[in-house]
């Protein structure tokens, strides 16, 4: 049985078509995993969605079975495809990896970051704020991932930058679901990592960022598995 569309009737063809088709869609298809239009276990059409991107067919098969092996969506035989429902594991794994990661970061922030550089970090923190204000999870979560990409900016270390690239829209999948129920506690603790690098503390910013991001990774674990049937 085909299930109803549930894409935002108001939104045009979303497709950038100077770039190569196939990687347009697949890029499209993400951003729609990452903000939450397409939940996890959906079943993905291709018909479906070839008529909402008004691409045909074979770009959105050949992007599905391209999101397939890059742990996006799951083909079943007989059955379709699915967007993919992330386990504890791979949850934990992927967030363990970017908290080292962010742990540098911050490190190396407190150490190079300037007067300006901290003043837009305060303005990235208000944007934070608003968003939560607004019950925005969708704000919520670009304004956490302008943060923390600040931060990675400021630690001058473009190898850094470039690994903490590659798990971005993953972890801002994850983020997305909790985004209202740990945004309080995740903008304070903001706050205090800012404030230390503001001082300079290299050890005290990279140990708060340590215990935010794996308070963040705790937090979605527990959500993810008090969830029915594995759903955040």
């Amino acid at each position: 049985m085909r299930e109803p569309s549930t894409f935002p009737a108001t939104v045009t063809t979303p497709v950038n078509r100077p770039v190569p088709l196939r990687q347009a869609v697949y890029d499209v298809l993400i951003e729609l995993i990452v903000g939450g239009v397409l939940q996890p276990g959906r079943h993905l059409i291709e018909a479906e969605l070839a008529e909402y991107l008004g691409v045909s067919r074979q770009p959105v098969r050949e992007a599905l079975l391209r999101l397939q092996a890059d742990g996006w969506v799951d083909l079943r035989p007989a059955q379709g495809a699915f967007v993919h429902s992330p386990t504890v594991e791979e949850a934990t794994q992927l967030l363990s990896v970017r908290a080292v990661l962010e742990t540098h970061s911050a490190r190396g922030a407190a150490q190079y970051a300037t007067g300006p550089d901290i003043a837009r970090l305060w303005e990235l923190q208000a944007a934070g704020i608003a968003a939560l204000s607004a019950d925005d999870a969708h704000g919520i979560v670009e304004a956490n991932a302008a943060l923390h990409g600040f931060i990675t900016e400021l630690a001058r270390n473009p190898i850094l930058a470039d690994l903490i690239r590659q798990v971005d829209r993953r972890v801002r999948w994850y983020y997305m679901p909790i985004a209202r129920p740990r945004g309080k506690d995740a903008w304070n603790e903001h706050a205090d990592i800012i404030a230390r690098i503001a001082a300079g503390d290299a050890d005290r910013a990279e140990e708060l960022m340590h215990h935010h991001t794996r308070t963040t990774t705790d937090f979605y674990c527990r959500q993810l598995t008090a969830a029915p049937r594995g759903r955040v």
